[in-house]
């Protein structure tokens, strides 16, 4: 079932890996079906190195396991959420990127201190804190993500949401990229933020930014 989705998954386990958003087994990252009203999620404390496909759990809108033999991530309570609460959202990513949280863990939004913060939206807001896989956490992160792309977990890491896995996982890259900006800026003086009307233009002109189709 969803063997394309259990390969995304597998790949995109690696990248964050490979890109230094996570650690060991740090993190969660799934892809839902929504023809088929299912969901890919990676498995619980399992080494993304050491993934395969058939490691992938298939759940139902329900959380109920449809296929594996493994135990979903701790936190599936949450996707679960996003995914009912955001039509537009088929993907999701969740890292402990450093620079990240190091601004979750100073209870802080990440601002337009940098217009790539548009990846999110006009700024990455905080979910308060919560322990890891409860349903308070689940509803503290979609009391707060809203419309945005990605919401801080304060104390914790960072979420990132897309119409497709790359979406999410450029978002959760380009976001670690822009809170080391943000956290060597602040070392060194008042960073300048960005007005809201300029990043409505930087949303809007993300829109069309890129090839067509994507490539």
């Amino acid at each position: 079932m969803l063997e394309y989705e259990k390969e995304q998954i597998v790949a995109f386990g690696r990248k964050m890996l490979e890109a230094h958003l996570t650690t060991g087994t740090g993190g969660n990252l799934s892809i839902i079906n929504r023809e088929k009203g299912l969901i890919a999620i990676s498995a619980s404390g399992l080494h993304y190195l050491e993934t395969t496909p058939d490691d992938v759990v298939v759940l139902d809108l329900k959380g109920n396991i449809v296929e594996s033999t493994r135990k979903p991530s701790s936190e599936f309570g949450f996707h679960l959420d996003i995914y009912k609460q955001r039509p537009d959202v088929n993907a999701i990513v969740h890292t402990h990127s450093v620079h990240a949280t190091t601004v979750a863990c100073l209870n802080m939004e990440l601002p337009a201190v940098h217009y790539l913060v548009g990846f999110s939206g006009r700024k990455v807001p905080l979910a308060p804190y919560a322990t890891f896989g409860s349903q308070e956490l689940a509803d503290n992160i979609t009391a707060t993500i809203g419309n945005y792309n990605a919401v801080l977990l304060a104390n914790h890491g960072l979420v990132t949401v897309g119409a497709k896995i790359q979406n999410a996982f450029d978002a959760a890259e380009e976001l670690e990229l822009i809170a080391q900006i943000y956290i060597q800026a602040l070392a060194v003086g008042k960073p300048v933020i960005l007005p809201d009307d300029e990043m409505d233009r930087v949303i809007d002109k993300f829109s069309t930014y890129g090839q067509p189709g994507g490539k």
